[in-house]
């Protein structure tokens, strides 16, 4: 043992040795110790709350299971027939029961079950770097790890410092995506991915949603027209969109909740919703014990690895190293890392060139994402202004998706926007927005087309079926082609 880990070890402790310690148990670290394990190293999670994380019970699943009657309701009041077949509102209760469901009513007994079939080790409790290789859980239980320690531990909601935001209990995702109750009238505070989604869920529900956005449109990172879209649908539901409009004092007192609006405004809600941005959840995991500083993001090469540690021996994935803040991502950057150790344990160089099996290369040039409101916004690669600011030659193609036969077939009025982003001088998609009812199955295709650089010559050639709103793909090129 090394005097680091002698000077962090208390008196009396038994350490337990591993190939590889993995701290978080969310989908990111779930996928990490799978890959471990599949590589024959020995591998233990250390996890303080539910195995599943933050994915499973607080952000992905129950907020998409909360959103998903809210879309269908949509698309049959949109279809003649259907819609005079649907009356009344949702059914709150009903929707919630649905919710709790998805999140297994808050326990992981199944997650604790696939670790234990699959040769995982689970330790329960809160963990922290003590050292090099090693691992403190609770003060008293030492874990040490031969070949490595993946730090899986995500984000955490980000709130402002604002006057009387602590005694208003704002809501934060969590709350949001858990509340048992429905609030007859709701504020939310921000206009990224996680505002526009409890907007839309809470809206149908039955809320009185005021949404509050300090900048000038929603979503900031997507196209503009993606924000445009969103808000009129938004707006359409019943919520009160304000743009430009910044919260500056909250007041609570028991009761409502008062928040105070730049230019002098006031508004009451019976909650308030902060979503407002995340920071990394590494405040407390020992990270000053191996010369890095609480509360940073951990900064990582291609395969995961921290580069602020000597050795090779500390990784990061997920939302912790700030590549990439989406479940999908960090569950790639988790098989990238997993692969990566397991090469390292066998004593092979990672491959970490452009597209190599060790190598995150997928983060770098804009993931996919999709916002599930009413329309839906997705997007993979860069946006017409990131193409143009990294100084590619580009030229934005788009189409109007209610043209599109498939999209017909949804209903009356269907909304919605294409665009593709095409690199002029080696003719291959760097970016794609689809936004409008039911796209985000067209998000995958796209996403092949950029990742894998296919030229736009060959695409000319993947014929997409009618009717279905995929031929918008046959618009977009013809519109390039002139």
């Amino acid at each position: 043992m090394t005097p680091q880990l002698q000077q962090n070890a208390p008196e009396g402790y038994a350490a337990d040795e591993y190939d590889v310690v993995v701290l978080g148990g969310g989908p990111t670290g779930e996928n990490l110790a799978d890959r471990a394990k599949a590589a024959g190293l020995s591998t233990v999670l250390v996890e303080s709350q539910l195995v599943g994380g933050e994915c499973s019970y607080w952000a992905c699943m129950p907020s998409k299971a909360l959103l998903r009657p809210a879309a269908a309701l949509a698309h049959a009041r949109a279809l003649p027939g259907a819609k005079q077949a649907v009356s009344g509102p949702l059914d709150a209760a009903a929707v919630l029961a649905r919710r709790d469901e998805f999140t297994s009513h808050w326990h992981d007994d199944g997650q604790v079950e696939w670790l234990r079939a699959t040769g995982i080790d689970l330790v329960r409790g809160h963990g922290r770097l003590a050292g090099e290789r090693a691992v403190l859980v609770d003060g008293e239980r030492l874990l040490t790890a031969r070949h490595a320690v993946a730090v899986c531990t995500g984000t955490r909601a980000a709130l402002p410092h604002l006057p009387g935001l602590a005694e208003a209990h704002p809501w934060t995702s969590r709350d949001a995506t858990s509340s048992a109750v429905v609030p007859r009238r709701l504020a939310i505070v921000g206009g990224g991915v996680v505002a526009v989604e409890m907007a839309a869920a809470w809206r149908a529900l039955g809320s009185e949603v005021t949404l509050l956005v300090r900048g000038p449109g929603l979503l900031p990172r997507m196209e503009p027209f993606a924000g445009e879209l969103v808000a009129a649908g938004l707006a359409e539901a019943g919520v009160d969109v304000r743009l430009a409009t910044a919260v500056t004092g909250l007041h609570r007192d028991g009761g409502p909740v008062t928040l105070d609006l730049d230019g002098g405004g006031r508004l009451e809600a019976d909650e308030v919703l902060y979503a407002t941005g995340r920071a990394p959840h590494t405040d407390d995991i020992g990270l000053e014990t191996v010369g890095l500083t609480p509360g940073s993001w951990l900064e990582v090469d291609e395969s995961c690895a921290v580069t602020g540690v000597a050795g090779g021996w500390l990784y990061a994935a997920g939302d912790v190293n700030h590549r990439a803040l989406l479940t999908h991502q960090g569950k790639y950057q988790a098989r990238i890392a997993g692969a990566a150790i397991g090469a390292r344990a066998r004593g092979e160089k990672p491959d970490t060139a452009r597209w190599g099996a060790h190598a995150a290369s997928a983060d770098t040039a804009g993931p996919p994402q999709v916002v599930f409101t009413e329309p839906e916004a997705t997007a993979v690669g860069l946006t017409l202004r990131e193409a143009e600011q990294a100084g590619l030659r580009v030229r934005a193609v788009d189409h109007d998706l209610g043209r599109v036969a498939g999209a017909s077939l949804y209903g009356d009025g269907y909304r919605g926007r294409a665009r593709l982003v095409v690199d002029l001088d080696r003719e291959v998609l760097v970016g794609a927005t689809f936004v409008g009812p039911a796209v985000a199955e067209l998000l995958h295709s796209a996403t092949v087309a950029v990742v894998g650089e296919v030229p736009i010559s060959r695409l000319w050639h993947a014929v997409p079926s009618y009717p279905t709103i995929s031929e918008v793909w046959l618009r977009l090129l013809e519109t390039y082609r002139g």
